[in-house]
C-alpha cells in the first residue's frame, strides 16, 4: 500500500475528492479543509494500493495538483485493516509487477546527478579496483562492484529512453561519462603515486592473473551477464526490492574494467588498455538494452492486464 499526502487548492479539493473516490484499489479518505499553511489550502490523505497508483498519481498531475499543491507519496510498511485488504484485492494487477513511473523518473532523476559525493563513490570503487587487478585479488574486484554506483545513471538513460524524459537522458549520460572519466583520471594519478612507492609494478599488471583476467577479456558470456543483471536491476527499482540491486552490481564488470584501463595506461600496455574499454563499453551497452527492453516489457504487459481487467 502506499499513502498519499495532498495540499489542494480549496478550489479543487472536491475534483480530488472524486478523482480518489473512484479509483479503484483506495481507501482510509481523510479531508482537513484549511489545514494547509504554505501553500494554503486543504490536506487531503488516503491509502492506494500500489497496482493503482500510478493511475492515481496521473490523474492528480492532470488536475494540477503537482503544480497548484503539493503531492506527497510514502511506502506503508504495515496496514493493519480490513480496508486495505479489500483495496488491494479490489485494484487489478499484482502490486509487485505495478511500475510507479513518477516514482522512478524522480529516484533516477536523483541517483543520476553528478554530484561530488557520487563522483567520490566512482573514483573509490574504481581505485579499489585498481589495487584488485594489480594484486590479482577477486575480493577486491567484488567489493569495488558493490561500491559502484553507475547503475543510477544507466537506469536513468533506460527510464529516460522509454518516458521520453530528454533532460534525463542528458543529465544521465552527462553522470556516467564524466563521473567514469574523472574516476579513471584519478585512478590514473593514485596508480602513478602506488608505482612510485613500490606498490604497484608493471610485472604484477601484466603477469598471469587467474583471478581477474576476465576483466580485459571481453567475450559474448559478458554481454549476456550483463543483459541479465541489466533485467535484474530494472525489476529491482520498479518492484521497490533494492537488495537485487547488489547482486547486479557484482554481476557486471564495469567498474574493474575502468580501473584496469587506467592502471593499464600508465604502463603503456594499449592492449590491455583496449580491451578493458572494450569490455567496459560491452558491459554498458548490455545493461541500457536490457533495462529499456525490460522497462518497454513492464509497460507494454501493465496496459494489457489493465484492459482485460476493465
Amino acid at each position: 500500500m502506499l499513502h498519499l499526502r495532498l495540499i489542494t487548492p480549496s478550489g479543487t479539493t472536491d475534483d480530488v475528492v472524486r478523482l480518489i473516490e473512484k479509483t479503484v484499489g483506495t481507501t482510509h479518505l481523510v479531508v482537513v479543509p484549511g489545514a494547509a499553511r504554505n501553500p494554503v489550502g486543504d490536506v487531503v490523505m488516503c491509502d492506494v494500493a500500489r497496482e493503482a497508483g500510478d493511475e492515481l498519481l496521473t490523474g492528480l498531475r492532470e488536475l494540477g495538483l503537482d503544480r497548484t499543491g503539493s503531492i506527497a507519496v510514502e511506502n506503508i510498511d504495515l496496514s493493519l485493516s480490513k480496508r486495505a485488504d479489500k483495496a488491494e484485492a479490489e485494484a487489478p494487477g499484482e502490486g509487485a509487477d505495478a511500475v510507479l513511473w513518477e516514482h522512478l523518473a524522480d529516484a533516477t532523476h536523483e541517483e543520476s546527478t553528478l554530484s561530488v559525493t557520487y563522483v567520490a563513490f566512482i573514483t573509490i570503487a574504481t581505485m579499489i579496483a585498481a589495487c584488485g587487478v594489480v594484486l590479482d585479488n577477486a575480493i577486491l574486484i567484488v567489493g569495488a562492484m558493490a561500491v559502484g554506483p553507475e547503475f543510477g545513471p544507466l537506469a536513468g538513460i533506460c527510464t529516460a529512453t522509454v518516458q521520453r524524459h530528454p533532460r534525463l537522458a542528458v543529465r544521465s549520460l552527462i553522470a556516467l561519462l564524466v563521473g567514469f572519466a574523472a574516476a579513471m583520471a584519478l585512478t590514473a594519478g593514485f596508480s602513478l603515486f602506488m608505482d612510485a612507492v613500490g606498490l604497484f609494478t608493471k610485472g604484477q599488471l601484466e603477469a598471469d592473473r587467474p583471478n581477474t583476467g576476465f576483466i580485459y577479456a571481453p567475450d559474448w558470456f559478458s554481454f549476456v551477464v550483463a543483459v541479465l543483471a541489466g533485467a535484474a536491476g530494472t525489476l529491482s527499482l520498479t518492484s521497490a526490492k533494492s537488495g537485487a540491486l547488489v547482486g547486479v552490481a557484482i554481476s557486471v564488470t564495469t567498474v574493474p574494467a575502468a580501473a584496469n584501463a587506467a592502471v593499464a595506461l600508465i604502463y603503456s600496455d594499449t592492449n590491455q588498455a583496449g580491451r578493458s574499454s572494450e569490455q567496459l563499453l560491452l558491459n554498458l551497452l548490455g545493461i541500457i538494452l536490457a533495462g529499456t527492453l525490460t522497462l518497454l516489457a513492464q509497460k507494454w504487459l501493465w496496459a494489457r492486464q489493465r484492459k482485460v481487467v476493465s
